[in-house]
């Protein structure tokens, strides 16, 4: 959802856009009036022999901004390595190899995040030792390498987007339906913790500026966090979600403590059966149920000054926008 609404703005803007994927983008063949075009290229980053096709399809490119990853709360941690530890190295690598001058590495708030709450905070250093889960441990370690790489010929800045979400999410808005629909979409401690989050073309545009501003001395080598600046309840945010689908929000309260405890109950049985139940993803993790729990929003100051980028779309009409897609 996030790299198909940054292929277009991009290409939208005027710019020859290259996408890399295992798959079709769905935009190739797309043309703007401002003469911007897409074109896929097929190439599977986590493959050891990816460097080859990841330095041809490379060649020419002004700047690389940084998506795939491997995104789930349950899965072995050699998959999560390989594809956003490892990816991440060969992409750095193919980038300097063909000269490309700057390099956004799409990151994660939950890097620096330890399960403590966060109430205004700053983009802190990420950390792997402390981040949460498999996910926040390699998105940290991946973030690591790429700010690591940044030097006179390569440009790099880390952008953490938090929770993304719109029309076309298959992440968060349609789990969120799904299990309402469902009944098992319980609010943790009423649902009072304050969070923020990102409307998909907020998000995307500010990836974009990003790799517009990625050179500039006072960005490069920097981790900025990217929100919409509205921190709303968890409550407020998931009854939001599910009616602009006409499902039921959330109404059951469970206390967090409890939800934590059962979230390590079922890690432990998820990592002998995966799938239980049939669901790909396990109804409850301890990381997920801190994020539910626990206050996350950030001051956007510093993001919106040094990337010159302020939201266009915000929450309300976010919403508005999903309720239409649904229909």
């Amino acid at each position: 959802m996030l790299g198909r609404a940054v292929a277009r703005t991009l290409a939208d803007a005027g710019h020859p856009v290259r996408t890399l994927q295992r798959s079709p983008s769905g935009l190739a063949g797309h043309r703007s009036p401002a003469g911007g075009a897409v074109e896929d290229v097929a190439v599977d980053l986590a493959a050891p022999g990816a460097a080859p096709a990841l330095r041809a399809a490379l060649e020419g490119a002004e700047a690389v901004v940084h998506l795939a990853a491997k995104v789930s709360v349950s899965g072995p941690w050699a998959d999560y390595r390989r594809t956003n530890v490892e990816g991440t190295r060969r992409l750095l690598a193919a980038a300097r190899t063909a000269g490309v001058r700057r390099f956004v590495q799409v990151s994660s708030p939950s890097v620096a995040h330890a399960g403590e709450p966060l109430v205004g905070a700053p983009a802190g250093p990420a950390d792997p030792g402390a981040a949460r889960g498999r996910y926040a441990r390699s998105k940290a370690m991946a973030e690591r390498e790429a700010l690591a790489a940044d030097g006179p010929d390569l440009a790099v800045v880390a952008v953490r987007p938090h929770l993304v979400w719109g029309p076309g999410d298959t992440q968060l808005v349609a789990r969120v339906v799904a299990r309402s629909r469902a009944g098992r979409l319980p609010l943790l401690d009423g649902g009072t913790a304050l969070v923020d989050s990102t409307y998909v073309d907020d998000a995307a545009d500010a990836l974009v500026a990003a790799a517009a501003r990625a050179d500039d001395p006072e960005v490069h080598g920097r981790a900025l966090v990217v929100s919409s600046g509205e921190p709303r309840t968890v409550g407020e945010l998931l009854a939001s979600l599910c009616a602009a689908h006409g499902a039921p929000p959330p109404a059951r309260s469970v206390p967090a403590g409890l939800a934590r405890a059962a979230g390590g109950l079922v890690e432990a049985v998820w990592a002998v059966r995966p799938g239980l139940g049939g669901d790909d993803e396990p109804p409850m993790t301890r990381f997920l149920a801190e994020q539910l729990s626990t206050a996350h929003w950030f001051d956007q100051r510093e993001t919106r000054r040094l990337l010159r980028w302020s939201p266009r779309v915000g929450l309300d009409e976010g919403f508005a926008r999903l309720a239409a897609a649904a229909c």
